[in-house]
């Protein structure tokens, strides 16, 4: 019942734009506490990290214990963003010029869009797409089956307190260090999850080459479902990025002679995320049945 209400207001819905949304609100808190628990050591980063954490888990338990399964849909449908999602990646497939495409695909990635051509906007959304499938939709999903709504909840902070310290630079190398690794834990298993599912939605592949190509990522976990949408859509994702006017040279994914991110290749390939979205949800709630 709380998981099928939570994905009703999400499906409905979705993530409401608010500065009050808990998640907003606990990026604002997380800030705080940076403020003046910074420090360039791994050790202050756990410290940090922990700190942040506790005091809303705790608070989360306490409404999970008093108030019951009308906070425990708030907190899951929280914990989702699966309509936001493809609302942006949307923004940039239909967008009517190279203009309104960077201006799009900019609040989504964090490569340089100024120079950008309407294809590049379109591989980048869909490589944004398929990461977030996993971090925003399944990983809640898996970990709600595990831990239920405070599970999720606990997930979406380790994914939000890396996406604002997770970083390489000077100032989160070592601070960053914690929250980067517990995010990577928490997500191998969903990162994994999500590329198979693209695969039985889309066209099948090879895992050996799935593995192979995205073993060559930055990320242990972004990889797997960027390179199983690729090949999953029959398109080449990935390619060298400019960031911060500096080269990422990073590799193609996909078959050697996948297709361009034409209008009509990136919309199957949204469609493809879509579907095997539906089918984590359709597994998810089969699951809570029997269990």
């Amino acid at each position: 019942m709380i998981l099928l209400t939570a994905l009703l207001l999400e499906w409905g819905i979705g993530d409401p734009q608010s500065r009050y949304h808990p998640v907003a609100l606990f990026g604002r808190w997380a800030s705080w506490c940076e403020s003046f628990l910074y420090a360039d050591q791994r050790r202050r980063g756990l410290i940090t990290w922990l700190f942040v954490i506790t005091i809303p888990l705790s608070l989360l338990w306490t409404g999970h214990k008093l108030i019951g399964w009308p906070f425990d849909v708030l907190l899951l449908w929280a914990s989702i963003g699966w309509k936001s999602l493809f609302q942006h990646v949307r923004a940039v497939l239909a967008a009517a010029t190279e203009k309104d495409a960077r201006l799009a695909v900019s609040k989504i990635v964090s490569r340089d869009t100024e120079h950008m051509s309407q294809q590049d906007t379109r591989s980048a959304a869909l490589e944004s797409l398929a990461e977030n499938a996993s971090d925003a939709i399944v990983a809640p999903l898996f970990w709600f089956l595990l831990l239920g709504p405070i599970g999720a909840a606990c997930y979406r902070m380790v994914n939000t307190l890396d996406a604002m310290w997770g970083y390489r630079n000077q100032r989160y190398l070592s601070f960053g260090w914690c929250p980067a690794k517990v995010d990577d834990i928490a997500n191998w298993i969903p990162a994994r999850l999500t590329a198979r599912l693209m695969l039985w939605a889309g066209k099948p592949a090879k895992w050996a080459d799935i593995k192979q190509q995205a073993e060559t990522h930055a990320s242990p976990n972004a990889g797997w479902p960027e390179v199983a949408l690729a090949y999953a859509a029959d398109v080449r994702l990935g390619g060298p990025v400019l960031r911060g006017g500096i080269e990422d040279p990073r590799p193609f994914y996909g078959p050697e002679h996948g297709s361009g991110t034409d209008d009509i290749v990136a919309f199957e390939a949204l469609s493809i995320v879509q579907n095997s979205l539906l089918l984590a949800a359709a597994l998810t709630l089969g699951v809570t049945l029997v269990f």
